[in-house]
């Protein structure tokens, strides 16, 4: 009876000892894992499918990601609601981002010119051509990820974040996966995402990685290792494309990648508890621009299973808890910045470019813009950084890549009225003497030869230095009066017109400092050669014409001087584009005090030209503007100089010396020493890099305008035009009919690719 009695209490214990270790577990609600895959703009669908989620009233405890399912998933995992993601990506431009187009009002003047100058740019190293390993370096889209994810910059281990989450990358080297799922949350989802050939490569802890759909489009395994017990997938890969739909290397290289993931899908989504794959068959992996049907299209099909959904968030037993509103960043302090990756570049270069002080309240407006003040030097392939909270404010480390290539080859090809054809190479070569400056030079074939060398020293807050020459030269047909109103010619009432030759050659030696991005002070010397002159005049007799097949005539000078003198220059432009804006303002003023020559014409005393230029762009809808300049000349002194007078026709930009552009007359038409002039243009964007322009300008022309106070009287010249321009790849392509009341003149204008 003894031994029966303790083997019953035994076996009584026992059963009631597993009795109550077994009973809680029907009450544990299952532990919900999320899985996104990647797809591009498909991705979007994610947020479709969020929303449905959250009206199940379904927990999700884990999430994991691919390229953009891993910037979904992310965002969400950090404590974004569905709703709050899909405002987010309604009002993003993600054509802006993905392209890296670094804004203009970054760029530095020397920056400016040089990105408005050239149509292909190569890098030629070693003497050779090769071509950029991506389209962008993903710069955009990372300085966004870091805004959108500034609350959460402190959680380095992403198991802690209020969702714990995790995505992958590929090795580019070894083909093996790399799983994220710790360091600093932006660069982990960036590494994820970075399409080959669309974004540079990440590095991450000395790996180099690309996109992780490569190798796990789908990373089912990952959530069920965290602990999922039911997995939700959310399925918008590509499938196989037909021959018909393969019509850029995009679409090429996804069909690549696809053969693998494609299969691996079969076992993937049987192993899904609720699989969803939404209807986006039409769209593509760039239609960004069609992101509210792609949201819908997720949201029509997470609700095929909302029945699963709810029953298992029935299952869940899990109380209401509503998630807290998140407000993205608009302002930190950055206390303290560690650079690291800059062996090329100066500190003081690089915290010059940034342009905010050490502990003051910024924006973070103020940051991406410094950030994007370096990206637009183009020094750099990769800029990524963390912020990382130290108590006081916000540590700010900036791991820097810098671009190995330090020479580049770049081309042009232009045609305007004025100068002709003409075909640009420029070779431009950084730390050509010394850190932190650049060397180019443009050498431009075509109806007249010319060239453009530069040299500058960026110390960005601090006074930088630079060195120009330019070598210019063109011909044009001018009224003969206009010549023997300015210099000493003999009256010939046999000719109208003469072919005059322009040839100016410009040393300048210079130091600027800049105010932010868009305000610059110049000051420096410069020494000017200056020739007018024709072989109009040099009438023959018939021996002589026959001698001339031989020997072309000899030219008639009327100015052939050197000029030293020092100038000033004080120039604003926030003009978001040089040949279309649709906003910014612009001011441009020069002085130039003339002190020595070597007289050709003995008549030099010392003067002095001023001239200033006001602009403004007024946006009334998102594809109309209006563009108001005024501008205005003055030559000072008593010299009796003339080659420096202002002459006023033609169309076009960046001509040389005192010539201003001015609708109705022809190139080289109205000169005077003084001159006021209003410009209007009306642009109409009537579609994407299309415009139609409808433009008018008045002006006052003639000596002493100020001192008579003429300047101030109606209008003596007007000129008016109607034009097309083409936004193209070699630059703007601009068609123009002008015509003016007072002579009764019109004519046709073609500019075809920039100006140089």
């Amino acid at each position: 009876m003894g031994l029966k009695y303790i083997f019953l209490t035994l076996t009584f214990i026992f059963f009631e000892v597993m009795g109550m270790a077994q009973a809680p577990e029907k009450d544990v609600p299952p532990k919900v894992g999320l899985v996104l895959s990647g797809g591009g703009a498909k991705g979007l669908a994610h947020i479709g499918v969020l929303k449905v989620i959250e009206e199940a009233g379904v927990k999700v405890d884990y999430i994991g990601g691919t390229s953009m399912g891993a910037i979904v998933g992310a965002l969400y995992a950090s404590g974004y609601s569905a709703q709050e993601l899909d405002s987010i990506f309604r009002v993003t431009d993600f054509t802006k981002l993905i392209q890296d187009n670094v804004p203009r009002g970054a760029k530095t003047f020397y920056e400016k010119e040089d990105s408005e100058r050239y149509a292909l740019t190569l890098p030629f190293t070693d003497f050779s051509v090769s071509f950029p390993q991506a389209i962008s370096g993903g710069q955009n889209i990372f300085n966004e990820l870091v805004r959108l994810l500034f609350h959460v910059k402190d959680v380095h281990d992403f198991k802690k974040l209020p969702i714990p989450f995790l995505c992958v990358a590929t090795n580019v080297e070894t083909g093996q996966e790399v799983l994220l799922d710790h360091g600093y949350l932006p660069e982990a989802i960036m590494a994820s995402g970075t399409f080959p050939s669309l974004f540079e490569p990440s590095e991450i802890d000395g790996d180099i990685l690309v996109d992780g759909g490569v190798v796990n489009n789908y990373p089912i395994d990952k959530i069920k290792d965290l602990g999922a017990d039911i997995i939700i997938g959310v399925d918008v890969q590509h499938d196989l494309s037909t021959r018909e739909s393969l019509l850029s290397a995009t679409e090429i290289l996804l069909q690549i990648n696809n053969y693998r993931t494609v299969n691996d899908m079969k076992k993937k989504s049987e192993a899904t508890d609720i699989y969803i794959r939404p209807d986006i068959e039409e769209f593509s992996v760039i239609d960004f621009g069609k992101s509210a049907a792609i949201v819908k299209s997720g949201e029509e099909a997470a609700k095929e299973m909302m029945q699963e959904l709810e029953t298992l968030a029935q299952s869940q037993n899990k109380t209401e808890t509503r998630k807290k509103r998140i407000q993205p960043m608009d302002s930190l302090t950055i206390n303290r910045m560690i650079i690291r990756g800059n062996d090329q570049y100066t500190r003081g270069y690089i915290k010059g470019k940034l342009r905010f002080n050490l502990a003051e309240k910024i924006s973070f407006n103020d940051l991406k813009q410094g950030i994007n003040n370096l990206s637009a030097t183009g020094n750099f392939k990769a800029i990524r950084y963390e912020l990382i909270s130290n108590g006081l404010g916000t540590d700010l480390i900036l791991k820097l890549k810098e671009n190995p290539t330090k020479m580049f080859l770049k081309l042009s090809a232009h045609y305007d009225d004025l100068y002709k054809s003409a075909a640009l190479i420029n070779l431009t070569k950084k730390n050509f003497l010394m850190k932190d400056d650049v060397a180019s030079f443009d050498f431009i074939l075509g109806d007249h030869l010319r060239y453009n060398m530069q040299y500058y020293l960026d110390k960005g807050y601090y006074w930088s230095f630079g060195i120009n020459s330019k070598f210019t030269d063109f011909d044009e047909e001018v009224d003969f009066g206009l010549i023997r109103s300015n210099f000493s010619v003999p009256n010939d009432p046999n000719i109208r017109e003469i072919n005059l030759d322009v040839t100016d050659l410009t040393n300048q030696i210079y130091l600027q400092t800049v105010l932010q991005e868009e305000f610059a002070f110049t000051i420096g010397a410069e020494h000017k050669l200056l020739r007018y002159s024709t072989r109009t005049l040099n009438q023959l007799d018939g021996e002589a014409a026959e001698e001339s097949l031989i020997d072309p005539p000899e030219r008639t000078f009327f100015e052939n001087s050197n000029y030293f003198s020092a100038f000033g220059k004080i120039t604003l432009d926030t003009y978001d584009d040089k040949y279309f804006p649709t906003k910014g303002l612009y001011f441009d003023s020069d002085f130039h005090l003339y002190l020595f020559s070597s007289d050709f014409n003995d008549n030099f005393r010392e003067f002095s030209v001023a001239k200033a230029k006001l602009g403004t762009v007024i946006p009334f809808s998102h594809n109309l503007s209006f563009n108001l300049e005024a501008e205005g000349g003055v030559k000072l002194g008593t010299s009796a100089i003339t080659s420096f007078d202002f002459v006023l026709g033609g169309f076009g930009n960046d001509f040389v010396n005192n010539f201003v552009p001015f609708f109705g007359y022809d190139f080289l038409s109205l000169p005077g020493n003084s001159f006021v002039k209003l410009y209007g243009r009306l642009d109409y964007r009537f579609a994407p890099k299309n415009h139609l322009l409808l433009s008018a300008n008045f002006a006052n022309v003639e000596d002493d305008l100020f001192r008579t106070g003429d300047w101030f009287s109606e209008p003596s010249f007007s000129g008016y035009g109607i034009g097309y321009g083409f936004e193209s790849f070699i630059g703007p392509i601009q068609v123009y009919y002008s015509w003016t009341p007072e002579i009764k003149n019109d004519s046709i204008f073609f500019s075809i690719g920039y100006w140089f």
